[in-house]
């Protein structure tokens, strides 16, 4: 069994995990990394809890938040705010999501539920362009189409298990805000 979790993006000048929009999750979270410009990457264990609201933290902190819920290390949900341009949700590992859905409800399939990548992509570099950050829709595409195992990927795979956090944390590079 793979990594069950939450990783909260977000930029403030004071750790994201004191701010009200997080306050449900805020003993459980812990801070994974940084980066320039007062980013932030907080983890927080497990799939239960209340962690807080992407839109609330966009709103707190003035500034672009994501949330990537990791589901046993196969796939990520990603949900995304910033102030100007709304919310929008995607995921990544889309074949492994389809498996994780397959029966939830009759008839729907992935695609029904979130942003397919092309779609996803273009709303990812409004997100970006909001945090300040021009960034390729090609390269947010191909990320956000990927599996866990594929190339270039599968050569940092620890114990050959694909790993959907690998993916996430591709997607924070390519989106301008934690290097790789």
């Amino acid at each position: 069994m793979g990594y069950w979790g939450y990783f909260v993006v977000g930029r403030a000048e004071r750790p994201l995990a004191e701010l009200d929009a997080l306050a449900g999750a805020a003993g459980g979270l812990t801070l994974r990394t940084s980066a320039p410009d007062g980013w932030q990457v907080w983890e927080y264990p497990g799939g239960e809890g209340d962690i807080g609201n992407m839109n609330d933290l966009a709103r707190e902190t003035g500034s672009p938040a994501l949330f990537g819920y990791v589901m046993g290390s196969d796939c990520v949900v990603v949900e995304a705010a910033s102030p100007e341009s709304g919310a929008w949700t995607t995921c990544l590992a889309r074949a492994a999501m389809a498996g994780y859905l397959d029966g939830q409800r009759e008839g729907l399939t992935v695609d029904d539920y979130f942003l397919e990548p092309a779609d996803a992509a273009e709303r990812a570099v409004f997100w970006a362009e909001e945090a300040g950050h021009a960034v390729s829709a090609a390269d947010l595409t191909e990320v956000l189409s990927a599996a866990p195992g594929s190339p270039p990927l599968s050569a940092s795979l620890e114990r050959g298990r694909p790993q959907a956090e690998k993916l996430f944390f591709r997607l924070l590079d390519r989106l301008g805000v934690v290097p790789e």
